[in-house]
């Protein structure tokens, strides 16, 4: 969301190396923070299963579980993800802050009904207990909740209540494993039990933090529907880019490396931890994105659409234009030679290390964890870049780039199941990335050079109305909760009235 930047400005202007450390935590928190949470709830809770004694099957089962439920949940946010900070920056945008809670409350709503009939259908012929189906179910609920609560907490300028969320939820988590082995009670259902306690308890601090920041709210808890319709181009782009993300990992559940847990829960061990470690060598990539890219280059790109909409000489916007490109050029640079350090630092020392511990990393999972290194580092650069785009507004480079991505990254991996050698598993992912990269690249060169026109010609002169199914709806529940609320205002006037 264009703008964190600014307040995380505040933090990296003070000196010393203990504040930039937090500040750069600050924006790994917020930016990567329930993620890391799940990585080291699924690594330590694995690890204290096999401390504790639970059967190997059982294990797998758990992490199975709450590999599909993550999946499920990620897959259903990400189509609503982007059009509803799209709609949330519009409204901080106009002033408009006390629409922002409602949104959150319908777009939360549309997606648990999704869950509940698309991950709930899977879950009611996947072959596991109702119980197990129950807690699977509840788990993605909660997860979605959160994955949408972190849109809005972007906006939250109080890092230290986010961080002291994150740290709490993490700690509970682990204390009520750690109770569970203590007192033998080592089951899937009691430690499904403790990690959606963690993240229950992450999803209600975040909700408070949201409520204490945005304490009035007024209109439709459907209005983001018409951004939907409007921006269907951004939506798209953010489902795409998750089904890229992710579906290589799911392929690899129908082929020759999966292992069937319970039912329709399959898995695929040596593919799937080093797609989880290795996932870790984009944060570097993710938090200097939050944190030095959007610090330096947003105040230059607030100040030369400002020159635009002000009155900017032609001299100065050109001047603003050159400074904020060549910020621009730089931190993307910096954040490329950070993520190639970190993926050659991954792909060097990680492979021994993951070698020696008991997670069954085998050979196999070794060169998997090489190509995949490469993949996400290849994935983050061209992410950062695509997001640039959407700073700019070049929604069709972004879709073009995300689409090709996910098609590519899914069919590759296909390909590579059915006739590919087992060794170089990974490249198919990859090779999206690397499309991905290459249209982001042209896209953002193509759109710099013509910054003035695609600002001042290909604007509408005339207002344009949106139109679209999703629109309608929503300027109908907009009408209708006005109505409601004039209703509300004249009784409250009607019993003042009386009461005086």
């Amino acid at each position: 969301m264009a703008g964190i930047g600014f307040s995380l400005r505040k933090l990296f202007d003070k000196k010393g190396i203990f504040n930039l450390c937090r500040a750069y935590g600050y924006a790994g928190i917020i930016s990567t923070g329930p993620m890391l949470l799940g990585a080291a709830l699924l690594g330590g809770i694995s690890f204290a299963a096999r401390l504790g004694g639970m059967p190997t099957h059982d294990r797998e089962l758990l992490n199975c579980m709450l590999t599909y439920s993550l999946l499920a949940s990620l897959f259903i946010s990400s189509w609503f993800n982007m059009g509803v900070t799209r709609f949330v920056s519009d409204m901080f945008y106009e002033g408009k802050n006390e629409k922002v809670m409602p949104s959150f409350y319908g777009s939360s709503a549309i997606m648990l009904v999704l869950c509940v009939v698309l991950y709930g259908t899977f879950l009611h012929f996947s072959g596991v207990s109702p119980l197990y189906q129950f807690l699977c179910l509840w788990f993605s609920l909660i997860l979605i909740v959160v994955w949408n609560e972190m849109i809005y907490l972007t906006a939250v300028k109080d890092y230290q209540s986010v961080v002291l969320s994150f740290s709490i939820s993490l700690m509970t988590g682990f204390l009520l494993v750690l109770i569970a082995i203590l007192l033998g009670s080592v089951r899937i259902e009691v430690f499904m039990l403790a990690i959606i306690s963690a993240y229950g308890l992450l999803m209600c601090r975040y909700l408070k933090v949201l409520l204490d920041y945005f304490p009035t709210q007024t209109g439709s808890n459907f209005s983001f529907l018409g951004w939907m319709d409007k921006y269907r181009s951004v939506v798209v782009t953010g489902g795409m880019l998750n089904i890229g993300l992710f579906s290589h990992m799911i392929v690899m559940y129908f082929g020759p490396l999966k292992v069937q847990m319970e039912g329709l829960f399959y898995g695929a061990p040596q593919y799937d931890i080093p797609a989880l470690f290795a996932f870790f060598s984009l944060l570097i990539t993710t938090i200097n994105f939050i944190a030095s890219v959007e610090v330096r280059f947003y105040p230059r790109y607030r100040d030369y659409y400002g020159l635009f909409n002000g009155n900017g000489s032609i001299q100065e916007i050109e001047q603003a234009e050159v400074k904020m490109l060549s910020v621009l050029r730089q931190e993307l640079v910096y954040a490329g030679h950070k993520q190639l350090f970190a993926t050659i630092l991954f792909i060097v020392i990680a492979p021994p290390v993951l070698e020696a511990l008991p997670l069954g990393f085998t050979s196999l999972s070794a060169n998997v964890f090489r190509f995949l290194c490469v993949g996400y580092g290849t994935y983050a650069i061209a992410s950062s870049m695509m997001l640039i785009l959407l700073y700019f507004e070049d929604y069709t480079h972004a879709l073009i780039g995300s689409s090709l991505f996910a098609i590519i990254s899914t069919a590759a991996t296909i390909w590579q199941v059915l006739y590919g050698n087992q060794n170089f598993y990974g490249i198919g992912f990859f090779a999206g990335a690397l499309v991905l990269f290459l249209v982001s690249v042209f896209g953002l060169e193509y759109h710099t050079k013509r910054l003035p026109y695609y600002l001042l010609a290909r604007q509408s002169i005339l207002p344009h109305k949106e139109r679209g199914p999703l629109v309608f709806i929503a300027d109908k529940l907009d009408e209708r909760q006005k109505r409601l609320e004039a209703e509300q205002q004249k009784r409250l006037a009607e019993y003042k009235r009386d009461a005086s």
